[in-house]
């Protein structure tokens, strides 16, 4: 069960009782409730925000319930996180929580197997849902309560278990935030790589913000056909006999291009895009934009901070096919440009399946499940450490 019946559950039995109905904010935060949260607080305004209420509490009896049901909780001392919409995500694999369920996970934090980041551990307040009532000596496990030998929250750990505040961030969730990054300034470069378990906007224009998301499989609708396409039309001229490399620039050295030559140069075109993706991910989507450049920001934002800040939006995780199709165009005239028209429309159709496959083993090492011990397994552990502990590098 998600955490948002949970919440629902407990916004009933606290107005029930004549509570406050702290599960509207508080509750509202387990799993992609976080965003539920922030809007719920659109009616109020930020100068007359009352404090928060008290956190909801849960018996254990009720913890229980959700187990059962397939719920995956967990706790660090009293307080209790939904991780049900985070289990297919964690880089250890969905199995090595639902083994954790009803457990307190306080001394798995700081490992073995590795301590966990900070960002990590700012990233579980999210999901963050109310306390345990009772003595929190009693860990609830596969549905039975029994001793622990962990009492309560490691006191070090408790400045960092702390409830998220959309309210008291440096940007307002509630509106664009392409337009309000450049303000930041020198506190940008830590704030995006704070990770968010929540969708993001950046424009103000529905169109525009449409065109700037998309689903995993446009890609391959979209790309794979004009590959094949390109391919085919590319072999044919090659097999005609008549194209010879550097014509341009001597007759009497030029290379004859046959047929046999495609594959080499298809599997040239792949091994480049690997390449240029290193190189630009590396050098122009890490860099760090100067804190007084407003433009080098919002840049820096659009064409990958977005990524760090949200890094489980599933709709910003894959290229968009409209700006895609700019980039992918500019590569194509390069090539065109440089070399004869087979030569570099079969070099640039290897590309592209090189991009093409990059996106979607992206998309799987995010969403996907590998099986662990699998070469997957280990490039999803550290693929989200990038996004978690070692975000200057890669």
């Amino acid at each position: 069960m998600g955490a948002r019946h949970a919440n629902e559950q407990v916004r009933r039995r606290l107005t029930s009782q004549g509570g406050s109905g702290s599960g509207d904010v508080r509750g509202a935060l387990g799993g992609r409730g976080a965003y539920a949260q922030a809007s719920s607080c659109e009616l109020r305004s930020p100068a007359m925000a009352p404090a928060p209420p008290p956190a909801a509490s849960f018996s254990p009896a009720e913890v229980q319930r959700r187990l059962a049901a397939g719920a995956c909780w967990v706790r660090c001392g009293a307080r209790l996180y939904d991780l049900t919409g985070f289990v297919r995500h964690h880089p250890g694999g969905e199995q090595l929580l639902r083994e954790r369920a009803g457990q307190d996970v306080s001394a798995d934090l700081d490992g073995p197997p590795h301590r966990h980041s900070d960002n990590a551990r700012r990233w579980l307040e999210q999901y963050y849902v109310g306390d345990l009532q009772g003595d929190p000596q009693g860990s609830v496990e596969n549905g039975a309560v029994t001793s622990a030998s962990t009492q309560k929250t490691d006191p070090a750990m408790e400045p960092k278990l702390k409830a998220v505040d959309w309210d008291k961030d440096l940007v307002d969730w509630q509106k664009p935030l392409l337009w309000q990054v450049g303000h930041l300034g020198e506190k940008y470069d830590e704030w995006v790589h704070q990770p968010v378990t929540r969708p993001i906007r950046l424009f103000h224009s529905d169109l525009v913000e449409a065109l700037s998301k998309t689903v995993w499989y446009s890609v391959p609708i979209i790309w794979v056909p004009l590959m094949l396409y390109l391919s085919w039309s590319y072999y044919r001229t090659l097999a005609q006999g008549n194209v010879r490399l550097f014509m341009s620039f001597t007759t009497e050295y030029s290379v004859a291009m046959p047929e046999s030559t495609f594959p080499g140069l298809f599997m040239l075109g792949l091994l480049l895009w690997s390449l240029v993706e290193y190189l630009i991910h590396r050098f122009l989507f890490h860099m760090k934009p100067p804190n007084d450049s407003y433009y080098l920001i919002m840049l820096h934002f659009v064409m990958h901070g977005q990524h760090h800040k949200a890094p489980f939006d599933e709709s910003r995780l894959v290229f968009p096919p409209v700006p895609a199709s700019l980039v992918i165009a500019f590569f194509y005239v390069f090539l065109r440009l440089i070399l004869p028209e087979a030569v570099g429309g079969t070099v640039f159709a290897g590309g592209l399946l090189g991009y093409v496959i990059y996106d979607m083993i992206h998309y799987y090492l995010h969403f996907g499940s590998p099986h662990k011990g699998s070469y997957l397994y280990h490039l999803k552990a550290h693929h989200v450490k990038h996004h978690f502990a070692h975000q200057q590098s890669e």
